[in-house]
């Protein structure tokens, strides 16, 4: 289909068809934005000239020191400036970003390292003992270490490895990047949580991070030379392709080590950021920022807010402060965002509830994505009634290879043209996605489904709820019934039994906790709450 009756002398060629790749974007920005600054730390400012300049030498010094095309580098860095160029210079030598979270235990670390087949390990300063633990740990042939300090921050060099300026050094400024010959090699390896068994790696190629990073540009309604506070971590779905994203509009990455109040208010103030994503973690923090840690600012701040669905109370929140918040939903094996609450204009007129309830429906498909959909369990598509319950199906080039040698798992999650993404939701008559809740998260008390999304969402809307989670505690009459955890905010106090009859004053009788533990919450690096320990816990009361 499509094609025409002679297609003679019409075949693909170097001058017609190039393979996909996000290295391509930094290329690009070196020659048309030299002199825009392109990553910014502290006293650590690079234009783009430079930047592409010690990318070079990076991807240079590891071919140098043995790494070839399909290795796997490995980083353990917080969102640094040397994170963001490893997001280049790796790929840039035919090798494979494996970026690992710095929150991991020992054992854990050092089982990606074995897994993947990690040849060269980068890492922060502040997480060299944890590297050098996990690599003693290993069998066989170990990974090189390479230290990145960072005195700024309080973390110099130990001296005990080669240090990462050393290694620039050791580079050549005239390397020729090895660019992909098929959009398919794999760019990078993700692995996931890991809240239950081991970790998977999710394999990621070139042509689906290109795509991501022009698709979010269009969902994000950018412009050039944004600024960008990067504080989702480059270890989590690479920082949902942001900083690959970045010079293909002569934008600036603000690196955040730390994440806090003042800091995001800071970085708006001092650095002019217009855009950050995060999970509702960090839409809180600013919420609840003490005085002295806020900052005035005269623009919007454009927020993608993703990883749960925020609470409503939230929302109504942040939005008087001066940011525009758009919910998004992805998965580690969707590059990170693939759905967004695209607004309508119509919707303006709404009073603010009733606004903040639609801005934490997931949305519809960006534009890079083929297919979003909520199917049952026949693979047929649900009602769209905003009630009737299915799985979340997703079809686009953003989707993993697989999982890296789990070709059984592979199987299972991309079956039937579809990737299952495991996440229980309901699609509204405009065809709006709206999580009910993760499959494991669903609490089914005397036969009936409960959506922890739904009482967490009433919880937070008291005025003294910082953060909540809800979770099964067992029951010998109802099986289960829904136990909350939660955590105040500074100086408010709240009782155990006005939080319950608060909940009881908008739920029905069998979705109200019977218990609240208050206490803080366990959660990972990104600020997603771990479920898992509260349901482990809850199980003891």
């Amino acid at each position: 289909m499509g094609w025409m009756k002679d297609e003679t002398g019409l075949e693909k060629c170097a001058a017609n068809h190039v393979p996909l790749t996000p290295l391509s974007h930094l290329q690009r920005a070196a020659k048309v934005f030299p002199d825009k600054l392109a990553v910014s730390y502290g006293n650590h400012r690079t234009n783009y000239r430079d930047y592409h300049d010690r990318v070079t030498r990076l991807a240079s010094a590891l071919t140098q020191r043995g790494i070839r095309s399909g290795d796997v580098v490995a980083t353990m860095i917080p969102n640094l400036p040397a994170q963001a160029e490893a997001h280049f210079g790796v790929p840039a030598c035919g090798a494979v970003l494996n970026t690992i979270n710095t929150r991991l235990d020992v054992g854990t670390v050092s089982y990606i390292l074995d897994h993947g087949g990690a040849r060269l390990v980068l890492a922060d300063t502040q997480f060299i003992e944890l590297a050098e633990a996990a690599i003693a740990a290993l069998d066989g042939e170990k990974p090189q270490l390479i230290e990145v300090a960072d005195p700024q921050a309080g973390y110099p060099a130990t001296g005990r490895h080669p240090e990462y300026e050393d290694l620039l050094q050791e580079g050549h400024a005239d390397f020729r990047w090895m660019m992909p010959k098929d959009e398919w090699e794999s760019l990078a390896l993700n692995y996931t949580s890991g809240t239950t068994g081991r970790p998977k790696g999710v394999v990621y190629h070139h042509r689906g991070a290109y795509l991501m990073t022009l698709g979010t540009v269009i969902s994000w309604r950018m412009v050039l030379n944004p600024v960008f506070l990067a504080i989702v971590p480059l270890f989590h779905c690479n920082g949902w392709n942001h900083t690959w994203m970045m010079p293909v509009l002569g934008g600036t990455v603000v690196c955040c080590r730390d994440i806090s109040a003042k800091a995001i208010y800071d970085a708006i103030a001092d650095k002019g950021v217009t855009h950050f994503g995060g999970a509702p973690i960090v839409l809180n923090l600013i919420v609840n920022a003490k005085a002295e840690d806020r900052r005035t600012f005269d623009h919007q701040v454009e927020v993608f807010t993703a990883g749960a669905p925020p609470a409503p109370a939230t929302l109504a929140s942040i939005e008087t402060l001066g940011f525009n918040v758009t919910q998004v939903y992805g998965l580690t094996e969707t590059y990170g965002h693939i759905t967004e609450c695209l607004w309508d204009e119509t919707w303006d007129a709404l009073p603010q509830a009733e606004k903040a309830i639609i801005k934490a429906h997931q949305g519809v498909a960006m534009p890079m994505m083929e297919d979003v959909t909520v199917l049952d369990e026949n693979m047929q598509q649900v009602p769209m009634d905003g009630t009737t319950q299915g799985e979340i199906m997703i079809r686009g080039n953003p989707v993993m290879k697989g999982y890296f040698k789990n070709p059984k798992a592979t199987l299972k999650e991309l079956s039937g043209d579809y990737f299952h993404s495991g996440d229980l939701a309901v699609q509204h008559p405009n065809g709006y996605i709206q999580i009910a809740d993760r499959a494991k998260d669903i609490i089914i008390s005397g036969g009936e489904n409960i959506s922890s999304v739904e009482v967490e969402g009433v919880l937070m809307a008291h005025p003294a709820v910082s953060l909540c989670a809800v979770v099964a505690k067992p029951d010998d009459k109802w099986g289960e019934v829904p136990c909350a955890f939660v955590e105040l905010k500074d100086d408010v106090t709240v009782t155990h039994d006005a939080l319950i009859a608060h909940a009881r004053s908008s739920l029905a009788g069998f979705k109200t906790p019977k218990t609240i533990i208050f206490q803080e919450l366990p959660k990972t690096a990104t600020g997603k709450i771990q479920k898992f320990e509260l349901r482990t816990f809850a199980k003891t009361l």
